[in-house]
């Protein structure tokens, strides 16, 4: 196996990991731009290179920018963050058996599966040209309603911090 593939496979791994580890939300929002950045490579070390500079630019450039954009809007303080996150007993435990038992049926999954002989692509497969059809054609009101929810997000934000000030 390709040695980048390896290591762009741990770093995606050991980022989700901080991801949801991180005490301090920026933390967070930055371990999410290194984990993309890696699935990035990974994509382009498989030869998927369009999609790797589509998850540079839209979701680790756009996407991190408006997260961070948020998150230092709302200002998050520690205190309230650590006494959220320690309401459960024990929740780092079933976390870790849940994504085991998760894990484990996953394998089972793959392992008992049946693969058939890969079928032959289209010629125009995979080229930029075919996406932009597909996104643009065929899937035009996903597209739309993915722009929707995100202009939902960026409107809650502004609701978030104009009632705040409004508070003080």
């Amino acid at each position: 196996m390709n040695w980048v593939v390896l290591v762009a496979a741990a770093l995606a791994l050991v980022s989700a990991v901080t991801v949801v580890r991180a005490r301090i939300p920026v933390h967070s929002v930055l371990a999410l731009v290194l984990n993309l950045i890696s699935l990035a490579a990974l994509f382009i070390a498989l030869d998927a290179e369009f999609m790797g500079l589509v998850q540079v630019i839209v979701y680790a450039g756009a996407v991190m920018v408006m997260f961070l954009f948020v998150v230092s809007l709302l200002g998050a303080r520690r205190e309230a963050i650590e006494r959220e996150m320690s309401l459960l007993p024990g929740q780092e435990g079933l976390g870790a058996l849940a994504a085991l038992l998760l894990l484990a049926a996953l394998l089972l999954a793959v392992l008992r599966q049946a693969y058939p002989a890969p079928a032959a692509l289209f010629a125009g497969f995979g080229t930029v040209r075919a996406f932009g059809a597909a996104l643009f054609y065929e899937h035009v009101l996903v597209l739309q309603f993915a722009a929707l929810l995100l202009m939902v997000a960026v409107v809650g934000v502004v609701v978030l911090i104009a009632r705040r000030d409004q508070g003080r």
